[in-house]
């Protein structure tokens, strides 16, 4: 058996704030890497790209996961201009993965909801309560894009372990 830790990074897209989290496992039981955000500087759309791109990039040189995890885009109907607004912060991010070998997968927020929560419409303070217990941490991952980018990472690990 391999004894190279696996690490799978989660992404909670954002152009103003980009959870990430790094879990890490050996055969049993997945332990938080690393985790926190990236932020979209600048007041205008390409230098926030840029910096999303940047910040991604960089968290891939540094921990090399073996995946990323990245949550299905969402649109509502109401509001068609936040979709496409996230889409640019999704390429960013998977511009970076391409470029560093890095597959990408992608789950619906309600499948991650569920798959970590037990309910599709868990609120953000149930999804990081959750990941609290599930990962041992000692305190609520913040903010709560953090504790959503490893609610992604923890869906692939079940996903992967029990598929």
């Amino acid at each position: 058996m391999d004894a190279t830790p696996r690490r799978i990074l989660g992404i909670d897209p954002g152009l103003n704030i980009t959870g990430y989290g790094i879990l890490e496992f050996q055969p049993l039981k997945p332990r938080v890497c690393e985790a926190g955000v990236v932020r979209g500087e600048g007041k205008e759309l390409p230098q926030r790209i840029l910096s999303i791109h940047q910040g991604v990039a960089e968290i891939l040189e540094q921990y090399r996961p073996q995946v990323m995890v990245v949550e299905q885009l969402y649109s509502h109907y109401a509001h068609p201009r936040t979709a496409i607004l996230m889409g640019h912060a999704r390429g960013a991010i998977y511009l970076a993965a391409a470029q560093h070998g890095v597959d990408v997968v992608s789950y619906s927020a309600t499948r991650i909801k569920k798959t970590v929560t037990g309910s599709g419409r868990a609120s953000k303070e149930q999804v990081q309560a959750t990941i609290q217990r599930e990962l041992g941490l000692a305190q609520l991952p913040e903010p709560p894009d953090v504790a959503d980018a490893l609610a992604g990472a923890l869906c692939h690990y079940f996903s992967i372990r029990l598929g």
